[in-house]
């Protein structure tokens, strides 16, 4: 007699089961690591348009002006290769600005809010259950889960 060769139904089983709990466990992790990367674009995408501001008020000592076409505050330049968030420039003034940054909800980023002023006063106006702290920290971004800055 010849011995048979294979696998029981119940090892395939239990090989089953052990990928499915791992799923359950790393799919949570990869979703907010994959959300980290997407907030990177808004705190970089921020801080690049605070320094083009910056740039701006020393050469003309105001903000005012600042959305003219080809510009910093330009709605065409704000957006030009961004995705996972949509800029909008506000309070434009003679030595004020606050620039925004709101997740898109076709990028899964919905409830995210940044923003920048011209005190380089960092924010994270909302943000989605689980990523924000109890309070919001006064001058920060928040990029991870919990609140951490």
């Amino acid at each position: 007699m010849s011995a048979q060769r294979g696998f029981t139904l119940l090892e395939l089983m239990i090989v089953v089961a052990v990928i499915g709990i791992l799923a359950m466990i790393g799919l949570p992790s990869y979703s907010d690591y994959v959300k980290r990367g997407k907030i990177a674009e808004a705190t970089s995408s921020l801080a690049n348009v605070r320094n083009k501001l910056e740039q701006y008020f020393l050469d003309n000592r105001t903000y005012v002006g600042a959305d003219a076409a080809n510009l910093p505050c330009d709605a065409a330049v704000l957006s030009a290769g961004k995705k996972h968030f949509t800029y909008a420039c506000s309070n434009l003034g003679s030595s004020t600005y606050t620039v925004t940054a709101t997740g898109a909800a076709s990028e899964g980023m919905t409830g995210f809010t940044y923003t920048i002023d011209q005190q380089n006063t960092r924010q994270t106006t909302a943000a989605p259950t689980g990523w924000a702290a109890s309070a919001m920290p006064a001058s920060c971004w928040i990029t991870k889960k919990g609140g951490v800055c």
